[in-house]
């Protein structure tokens, strides 16, 4: 069969700062950069679920037509331009090719500035473009807050089951193999999904602990006989819209069979929602626990910024982690990554051994976040460029432009000129830091860290240092939410919460016809 493949990966957070447009997915800022045609085929070595459906297919002997790949970091609504020339690019192939298919990897958590559900906007299109017969497959991001237009325009969305996301590739795979049977069968599969009432904290979706880790291998172990798939997705609960929360769908042959395992899953999950709350420490409170653990720990101490996490629309600058390491006397401390091409470019300009006054970071917009200013040492500075060797990007090639090691007492700091996550230690060793050799470490980043950091730590703590994303969804001032979802687990419903906002009640009733409540 001949299959036309694309991606289009983005995380909208709508209360953050800065938006994403066409530069940075031609950056990509810790996803591949923007890749057309046949280059999309040299992913097939990297973890993301295109390269898993690229092996699959091939092994298939399927033909193969690339489109285009792009993805950016994380941040508030994508650009209309961004979103139209990266869409059009996938439609006008749609219009032009001939295939017998369409894989799609998405995201599933995209707002643009033209569009609430950008996956649901693009697959529509797609739909009236190539009528029923033609199946058209996704991959989702474990985060996805999918909606109604997701589900009636694809034949099958496939999301993730791991966060850290080390099974992208292997999503890609399981979405090759409904493709396969779709194709065999020609019968389109049925298809049941419920929403989860309550919104879930990031951190507490980490699939190596609990409850996250049993719920999935629930999901495992009731994909099974006539039940092809099932899904569970968190959602990414920082999107301002009717659709935004978690979610349960799967596909099958037999309609009872897979009502009774979403219902099963669906038990499970809101039977554990006091066990989705997570538990947070204030700057000053994380750092006096990280020194005191410190002194007879014989690994580091990993401290989560998780409300400037770049992965959630933080822009990585904010400077209330670094101020309470100083504040506090912290010693053997390092940070990473803090997003500053002017201090980098000073850096450099300076050279290794010196010492020059900055203002580094705190360019936030948070109230509160102000520029860090005082003498820092140039302690290492490199081009930036580096490979994924952890488990999640394991294969891809890094770039975070013009890189610095920046001292001032005892907190080293990891600055770069290109925004990215903190996904794994080679962040940190190309900027000169030897990670395992820190006390403390304080990432910039919520979960993903922990695919590679969790084995060289001795205690994870959470910070809720103000920043961009808000760790707590209850702390986010929703407007457009249902009404009917509570904004944390065991917590109340935005409609409780703000029972007079006569716009909610308006929002909502577009919308009551959705999900099985």
């Amino acid at each position: 069969m001949k299959i036309l493949i694309a991606g289009f990966q983005h995380e909208t957070n709508t209360f953050a700062p800065t938006r994403a447009g066409w530069e940075n997915f031609l950056q990509g800022e810790g996803f591949p950069a923007l890749t057309r045609g046949a280059e999309v085929l040299h992913l097939r070595d990297v973890n993301v679920p295109v390269a898993g459906f690229i092996r699959h297919a091939e092994a298939a002997g399927h033909e193969l037509i690339p489109v285009i790949w792009a993805g950016a970091s994380p941040s508030a609504h994508v650009t209309q331009d961004a979103y139209e020339r990266i869409a059009g690019c996938i439609l006008q192939a749609v219009k032009t090719e001939t295939f017998n298919a369409i894989y799609l990897d998405l995201h599933g958590a995209m707002v643009a500035e033209h569009t609430d559900d950008g996956e649901g906007e693009l697959l529509e299109r797609i739909r009236i473009t190539v009528g029923a017969a033609i199946p058209v497959v996704a991959t989702l991001d474990l985060h996805a807050n999918v909606t109604q237009r997701m589900l009636k325009y694809a034949d099958a969305l496939v999301a993730y089951r791991t966060y850290p996301h080390v099974d992208m590739a292997q999503t890609g795979e399981r979405a090759a193999r409904i493709l396969d049977e779709l194709l065999a069968d020609r019968l389109p599969l049925k298809r049941v999904a419920r929403r989860i009432p309550f919104l879930i904290p990031i951190n507490a979706m980490c699939t190596l602990d609990e409850p996250a880790r049993g719920v999935y291998e629930l999901v495992a172990s009731l994909e099974r006989d006539t039940v092809t798939s099932l899904s569970f997705a968190p959602g990414f609960p920082a999107a301002d819209f009717a659709e935004c929360g978690p979610a349960i769908w799967g596909y099958g042959h037999d309609e009872d069979a897979l009502t009774a395992a979403v219902d099963t899953l669906f038990d499970k999950i809101t039977a554990l929602e006091a066990q989705w709350a997570v538990r947070f420490l204030t700057p000053d409170e994380v750092v006096i626990d990280a020194m005191l653990r410190s002194r007879s720990a014989q690994q580091p101490v990993i401290i989560a910024d998780t409300q400037d996490n770049l992965g959630a629309g933080g822009d990585s600058n904010t400077m209330f982690m670094v101020r309470a390491l100083l504040r506090n006397g912290a010693v053997g401390a390092a940070v990473g990554m803090i997003w500053d091409a002017q201090a980098v470019a000073a850096a450099h300009r300076a050279g290794v051994g010196a010492t020059l006054e900055l203002a580094l970071g705190g360019r936030s917009g948070v109230p509160g976040d102000e520029p860090l200013v005082g003498p820092f040492h140039v302690e290492h500075v490199s081009d930036g460029h580096f490979r994924f060797d952890g488990p999640m990007m394991n294969g891809m090639s890094g770039d975070l432009g013009p890189v610095a090691c920046l001292r001032i007492d005892g907190v080293r700091i990891a600055v770069s000129s290109i925004k990215m996550q903190m996904f794994e230690r080679n962040l940190y060793r190309v900027a000169g830091v030897e990670p395992e050799q820190m006390k403390i470490l304080v990432n910039k980043s919520s979960v993903h860290f922990r695919a590679d950091f969790q084995s060289i730590a001795d205690t994870i703590l959470v910070a809720k240092a103000p920043g961009p994303m808000a760790a707590d969804p209850c702390d986010l001032p929703w407007r457009h939410l249902d009404p009917r979802i509570r904004v944390r687990p065991t917590g109340k419903s935005l409609g409780e919460l703000r029972a007079t906002d006569s716009d909610l009640t308006a929002v909502w009733s577009s919308h009551q016809n959705g999900f099985i409540a």
